[in-house]
């Protein structure tokens, strides 16, 4: 079983198929909505996308890590990590796809 990756160029076709934009304009318009969800995450802002999921940031603390080779304690620093949380429509959406 091969695993399809969705790609940019896939949604610009996709764009252009369905509502008739140029192959250029299609690709700009994809390209404009993923900047400006990007944006808006690195701003730390939420982004939900109706019937979709919701894209967020979320600060992860200071702490202490254990390497699991050698037992060794490492400090992992704080970060931020973006996090996804789906909606039930989609969670819906992809279990129903399990089921064929």
């Amino acid at each position: 079983m091969t695993v399809k990756t969705l790609t940019r160029m896939d949604l610009a076709d996709a764009v252009h198929n369905q509502v008739g934009l140029s192959r250029n304009d299609s690709a700009d318009l994809v390209e404009s909505v993923l900047n400006h969800v990007s944006d808006a995450l690195v701003r730390g802002e939420t982004v939900k996308v109706s019937s979709f999921g919701t894209f967020s940031v979320r600060e992860k603390a200071a702490r202490v890590g254990r390497n699991p080779k050698t037992g060794q304690e490492v400090p992992i620093h704080p970060r931020r990590v973006l996090t996804f949380r789906p909606s039930h429509l989609m969670k819906d959406r992809v279990a129903a796809g399990n089921k064929r």
